[in-house]
């Protein structure tokens, strides 16, 4: 049993180093490069929208007033919006559905608001017309056989556009950039063009340099669209293929030899966040409905980290206050409990870097809560422990009673709490309110480490302790508290 117990604390000490380790400001990251092993993790806090400042906005479907939403539209749009944010670099965004036709978009450190506004918002619908001989130019407004309706639009700058070749690859399309200017050239009257394929036929969408060190985009086509661009191009060259983004012209080459590979290069007078933008919006694709946005509210850093340092301040006083209860009250267990405590924050904070875990205020509000839960579960067993005392149980026999009778009403007040966090999670995930949702993660996992802390972790302490001094404790049985 001995042997046991020495290895459950070095055990729990390894385990507490390690927390250590995570917690460290400067956390270096894991960084493993063994042969094939490549491995980068960054170890760091993940700081929500309240902390650390950034931006909300609430897009709309824009639709008429009273007209119906497709079952699943909002909800594919919602998704189609959070891969766009994601591949923003927005560290931690939160995409979330309002009712029925809106979405709450909120970005942490966001340092390009408009890049990332229309980048979210914009269609993105992205179609190789048949133009026959005619050359379109760029800004023109067309209809085209896929979908009749006019949408939402980014107007693109005019640039030239050609086809040639890259080095090592098939003939390639150029296209030009995009800004939002006012169109400038007529819709050509009565004419609709034929949609030879659309970027639903996308299978990558990269932004790369070419070799003059200017931004372009390289695509790759999947199996059916590559056999279409193969066919089309092969049986038309000499003619116009145009190249539309939201129902406006965006390049109008002239096809000079069949594309056969299924790839392709997006070129022109690109910015490298242009190129970025647009690039994910082939990747992830088209709106199934358009979206305008209702509302922003810029979120400063200020406010948050003044409610922080008051947070941290008022639960580092009511901890120490803690503390000192358990060490006047019960002294020696007390001690070990509160030990314990200690690294039950440990590992509450290197879960929330590793996970990770994005903290709000909230979010700290259920960590701060269920600390208190964790001495509650202490407090259970000093208490059991001290009545099998009172009873004529020896040291050893009392403690293990103490640990064992307590557990079920440890196990079922905690599980009634896990239950709740588990509600609360899911109302905050379906009603947009995302402070609920962080409060209901950070006080799950910490219901979880407190089981986990007072169960093993003070067990642990007390058993060693008995082991080293439990004849000299059968003496002093008022280092126990009783």
């Amino acid at each position: 049993m001995r042997e046991r117990n020495v290895g459950l604390l070095v055990g729990v000490i390894i385990l507490a180093l390690a927390a250590i380790w995570v917690d460290l400001p400067n956390n270096p990251g894991l960084h493993i490069h063994l042969g094939p092993i490549n491995y980068d993790r960054d170890i760091r806090v993940h700081q929500g929208l309240d902390l650390q400042g950034g931006m909300q906005v609430l897009l709309e479907a824009d639709l008429p007033e009273g007209e119906a939403i497709e079952p699943g539209a909002m909800e594919s749009a919602k998704v189609i919006v959070k891969n766009r944010v994601d591949a923003l670099g927005v560290m931690e965004p939160l995409v979330q559905s309002q009712g029925e036709r809106r979405i709450i978009v909120e970005l942490p450190g966001v340092k390009d608001p408009e890049l990332a506004i229309a980048t979210i918002r914009e269609t993105g619908l992205l179609e190789f017309i048949d133009a026959g001989y005619t050359f379109l130019p760029p800004d023109t407004v067309v209809e085209t056989t896929f979908g009749r309706q006019e949408v939402a639009v980014t107007v693109p700058t005019t640039l030239p556009s050609t086809v040639a070749p890259a080095e090592g690859m098939t003939p390639t399309v150029a296209i030009t950039g995009t800004s939002t200017v006012t169109p400038t050239v007529p819709l050509p009257t009565g004419e609709v063009f034929t949609t030879v394929m659309t970027g639903k036929e996308l299978e990558t969408a990269n932004v790369a340099l070419d070799q003059y060190g200017k931004p372009e985009i390289q695509f790759t086509l999947k199996p059916d669209g590559a056999r279409v661009f193969a066919d089309f191009t092969s049986r038309n060259v000499g003619r116009f293929l145009a190249i539309v983004l939201d129902k406006r012209i965006i390049s109008c080459p002239r096809i000079e030899t069949a594309i056969t590979e299924g790839q392709a290069r997006i070129t022109g007078d690109f910015t490298l966040e242009a190129a970025r933008s647009l690039a994910i919006q082939l990747r992830y694709g088209a709106l199934p409905i358009p979206l305008r946005v209702e509302t922003t509210r810029s979120v400063g850093p200020t406010l948050g980290q003044d409610s922080v340092r008051r947070s941290v301040r008022a639960g580092a006083i009511g901890l120490v206050i803690v503390l000192l209860f358990m060490l006047i009250y019960y002294r020696l267990p007390g001690f070990l409990a509160a030990l314990a405590l200690i690294i039950y924050a440990l590992l509450n904070f290197a879960l929330f870097k590793l996970i990770p875990v994005t903290l709000t205020l909230p979010g700290i509000t259920g960590f701060l809560l269920s600390t208190g839960m964790a001495v509650d579960a202490n407090i259970l067993i000093f208490e059991r422990t001290k009545e099998e005392l009172r009873w004529g149980r020896s040291l050893a026999a009392a403690i293990n009673a103490g640990f064992d009778r307590a557990w079920t009403s440890i196990r079922d007040s905690n599980l009634s709490t896990i239950i709740t966090c588990a509600i609360l999670y899911w109302f905050g995930s379906n009603f947009g309110a995302s402070v609920v949702k962080g409060f209901a993660v950070t006080l799950f996992i910490g219901v979880v480490i407190s089981m986990f802390t007072a169960i093993t972790v003070t067990r642990t302490f007390i058993r060693f302790v008995f082991d080293v001094a439990g004849e000299w404790l059968q003496d002093h049985r008022w280092l126990l508290g009783v």
